[in-house]
C-alpha cells in the first residue's frame, strides 16, 4: 500500500520562486520536501492554537461568564496597557 499520493498544486509566481531557491541553495532535497515542512508547520500551528484555545481561552471564558464582575472595561486595559509601556521604557 502506497504511504503518499501524488497532488498537483499552482502557487503564485513568488511562492513557486520561492520553494525552487529553497531547493536550488541546497536547504531541501526537493520541491515536494518544502511544501511538506510548510505543511507541517501549518499543522503544527493548528494544533497549538487548538490547544490554547482548549486549555486557556475556554476556562478563561467560562470563568468570566460564571462571575461576570471580574471583567474589566476597555478604558481599564487601555490605561493598564499604557502604564505598562510607560513603565517600559
Amino acid at each position: 500500500m502506497r504511504t503518499t499520493q501524488q497532488l498537483s498544486i499552482t502557487l503564485p509566481n513568488d511562492m513557486a520562486a520561492a520553494v525552487k531557491a529553497k531547493v536550488r541553495t541546497g536547504e531541501y532535497a526537493t520541491e515536494s520536501e518544502v511544501i511538506r515542512d510548510g505543511l507541517r508547520a501549518l499543522l503544527a500551528r493548528d494544533r497549538a492554537i487548538e490547544s490554547w484555545l482548549h486549555h486557556q481561552v475556554g476556562p478563561a471564558y467560562d470563568a468570566l461568564k460564571a462571575e461576570p464582575s471580574r471583567a474589566v472595561t476597555i478604558d481599564q486595559v487601555r490605561a493598564r496597557l499604557a502604564a505598562e509601556h510607560a513603565k517600559a521604557r
